[in-house]
């Protein structure tokens, strides 16, 4: 395409110029993997895909972010832009795979950047959701090459919260907000939830499960999302009355806990008070 289509493309809104040097397809610009590739030609090599953006490559859908991140090694002094985040750092070849043509991060590998320098909830809902569905060697062994990542990270900034968030993490969240609920009540001081906790018939028969629990204190809570629980109010309020009957303490979270959770962790805070009471 000639420097004149280019010119009246990009004046027609059929083209868009979103970094110096780069011209798409306006249609496409929406798309992350064009986005991504954009990135790649406006900082030239060596640049590899990096952070939350290699993590949506990989298909872990709790990383969102508009803007694209890339990463050049440290040798190189090339200036973030709008929409373009660069971060230095070093890598090799074995730390980068293909993806839809773009060089980006192992999954590993991106995970341990994110989990130090991304928001702590992203972080950890992506965390999360990696781990979602793997068998049990796989899962170890996914954790053990973040450590292993961790561990050899020439930038230490942010090592002891990755290493605690690692620890946090089990997979076994049903959802992002799960995860977040997780990781706001440890952070309030309660004691680690048992996820996706089972209860069971005498014979062994599974009855109900509970997004989280403590079991030993018989406190269940709950993420209520609006599109899958909207209708079943009446069934979780029946559900929580013969759990009650059977001696435990059901609460419910909502989306606005996340953004405030005063009220929840009041509601829960009373809710170990009333069990320490009834141990006394």
């Amino acid at each position: 395409m000639g420097r004149r289509k280019v010119l009246e493309g990009l004046e027609r809104g059929l083209l868009s110029q979103p970094w110096r040097g780069v011209v798409v397809h306006a249609t496409d610009l929406l798309k992350l993997p064009t986005r991504a590739a954009a990135a790649l030609l406006a900082v030239k090599p060596p640049v590899a895909v990096a952070g939350v953006t290699s993590l949506a490559l990989h298909g872990i859908s709790a990383a969102d972010d508009r803007d694209i991140h890339v990463m050049v090694p440290y040798s190189r002094r090339v200036r973030s832009r709008p929409g373009l985040v660069v971060h230095q750092g070093g890598f090799r070849d074995e730390d980068v795979i293909e993806i839809d043509g773009l060089l980006t991060f192992l999954l590993d590998r991106a995970l341990a950047d994110f989990l130090c320098d991304g928001g702590k909830r992203a972080a950890f809902t992506a965390l999360d959701e990696a781990l979602r569905g793997l068998p049990p060697d796989h899962c170890a062994k996914l954790r053990e090459n973040v450590r292993d990542r961790l561990a050899d990270r020439r930038d230490r900034r942010g090592i002891h919260r990755a290493l605690m968030l690692l620890d946090l993490a089990t997979g076994r969240a049903e959802s992002p907000p799960e995860s977040v609920l997780r990781l706001i009540v440890v952070e309030a001081g309660f004691p680690v939830p048992d996820p996706q906790h089972e209860i069971t018939t005498v014979d062994g028969r599974k009855l109900y499960v509970f997004d989280m629990a403590w079991p030993s204190r018989q406190i269940a809570l709950e993420y209520d999302g609006f599109a899958a629980h909207e209708e079943r109010r009446e069934y979780d309020r029946e559900r929580d009355e013969r759990m009650a009957a059977r001696g435990w303490i059901t609460l419910r979270a909502v989306a606005a806990d996340l953004r405030d959770p005063s009220r929840l962790l009041t509601e829960l805070r009373n809710a170990f008070d009333r069990r320490a009471g009834r141990a006394a």
